[in-house]
């Protein structure tokens, strides 16, 4: 029974602890991502995005994020997966809006199969620029409600800077 009661007590503290919390200290995004390839290309593509974000105080956090996306053209499987970190900027308020802003810096991979024909990728440097708006629905869950990125890719000597990504989707706060 003294044990039970050392437990209870400990996790009653802990969430008095979490209660007390004025901006959530992580914050881990799933969703939905679309890709547009602008330069001569325009291709447009469709995947995943996620992300996790670890805030050093209320306005300031350190994100990591990765993105897959897919399109097959004349035949060709084309995949662009990058993965990225950086600084973002967020107001987390006590209400229910919360705008942030971010600067990520880091890797892409494209891959291109045909059936038949074999595979070829390679990979460079990739930045992405933008932000979003996440609006709350419980304290620990929330929406993201548009996040857009310009996107800008080095790989091969060929920069590719008229690109934007669009993404929404579900952030768990703690």
């Amino acid at each position: 029974m003294k044990k039970i009661v050392v437990l209870f007590s400990f996790l009653f503290a802990l969430s008095a602890c979490m209660w007390a919390q004025d901006y959530p200290k992580a914050e881990i995004f799933g969703g939905y991502q679309f890709l547009h390839l602008g330069n001569g290309a325009d291709v447009n593509a469709n995947g995943w995005n996620a992300a996790l974000t670890g805030n050093v105080n209320k306005w300031l956090g350190v994100t990591g994020d990765f993105s897959g996306a897919y399109k097959t053209i004349s035949g060709v499987s084309t995949s662009v997966y990058s993965y990225t970190g950086g600084p973002t900027v967020s107001l987390n308020r006590e209400g229910v809006v919360n705008p942030f802003v971010h600067a990520l810096f880091g890797g892409v991979h494209l891959g291109a199969s045909a059936a038949g024909a074999g595979s070829a990728s390679t990979n460079g440097f990739t930045m992405m620029f933008g932000g979003g708006v996440d609006a709350k629905v419980a304290p620990a869950f929330a929406v993201r409600v548009a996040q857009v990125d310009w996107v800008y890719y080095r790989i091969s000597g060929t920069s590719e800077s008229k690109n934007v990504r669009l993404s929404t989707g579900i952030v768990l706060r703690f």
